[in-house]
């Protein structure tokens, strides 16, 4: 079976990171630009019902320091600003997981990117060593305090996603603020001077008391939700007695066959399929030998 896609895998643009230091450049860039323009919830301002970019220079004859340069695509170049630093009211605004649907891979790639970007910006008001306030340079990819000049960088929160089982049956967990009825893969943040590989381990222990016995990365999802970076893994467990945390209202081993059934019936839904979870859920369902074979190696 071919494994289904997720979200936010095009690889985007060429981001050409020098340039962020050279206004003179960026000014030149910014009079044929593409500009995505970002309000306070993170969503997408369109231009119009059919434009999801506004054109830079009709906006703003000179480049405003607040924008902040993305990259280019084919000679073509992208900025984004947020929505408060414009007059143009938008057509219409999208969300980041309706855009994943409807966009081309390429533009969403892009949302992803400013969307994460815009939002550490907006949380780097403020010196975290002497409180003063921050001044955006490198094109918005540095905050550096006015008073002790300490500059600071975008972050990006690394978690561990593990699709754990014995070969035959899945684990899943659920948390009680989500939709009735739905189920997932346990996953957890990635702590100071740990590895993804030992977040792994850790999480399981600590939410469903199993013990898991070795690991194997499978693939990873930018998730600007707002600042995310999900790591995937395959988990070899053996079944065994599930003791939850207080982080999980449930969490069960499910075979192949009840869980496809369950899902037939409408008796329990998974991730949605935007998300590298529905993505590790589906190829341990359809596991060819190949990654069969991870599930029965006691290495």
């Amino acid at each position: 079976m071919q494994a289904p896609d997720f979200a936010f895998q095009h690889a985007g643009l060429d981001r050409a990171e020098p340039m962020r230091a050279h206004p003179a450049e960026l000014d030149a860039a910014w009079q044929d630009a593409q500009l995505l323009v970002l309000n306070e919830k993170g969503e997408a301002c369109c231009y119009s019902a059919s434009e999801i970019y506004y054109p830079a220079s009709s906006m703003f004859l000179r480049r405003p320091e607040s924008a902040t340069w993305l990259g280019f695509d084919d000679g073509q170049a992208f900025f984004a600003l947020p929505q408060d630093t414009m007059v143009h009211a938008p057509h219409e605004v999208i969300s980041i997981r309706a855009a994943a649907v409807r966009w081309p891979a390429r533009d969403a790639a892009v949302f992803a990117q400013a969307k994460a970007i815009l939002h550490w910006q907006s949380q780097s008001k403020f010196c975290g060593r002497c409180g003063g306030f921050l001044d955006l340079k490198t094109a918005g990819y540095s905050a550096v305090c006015g008073d002790c000049g300490l500059a600071s960088y975008p972050q990006t929160h690394p978690a561990t996603i593990m699709c754990v089982s014995d070969g035959e049956h899945l684990l899943l967990g659920r948390q009680p603020a989500w939709p009735e009825k739905r189920w997932s893969l346990l996953a957890g943040f990635v702590e100071p001077g740990e590895t993804p590989e030992q977040t792994v381990v850790r999480e399981v222990w600590e939410e469903s008391g199993v013990r898991v016995e070795h690991v194997r990365y499978v693939a990873s999802q930018p998730w600007p939700m707002p600042m995310a970076l999900m790591v995937g893994f395959d988990a070899y467990a053996p079944m065994q007695a599930i003791h939850i945390s207080d982080e999980l209202q449930d969490a069960r081993w499910f075979g192949r066959d009840e869980l496809e059934a369950l899902v037939a019936a409408d008796e329990l839904t998974l991730p949605d399929p935007l998300s590298i979870s529905h993505y590790l859920i589906m190829r341990w369902l359809h596991a060819d030998s190949a990654i069969g074979e991870f599930w029965h190696t006691k290495a």
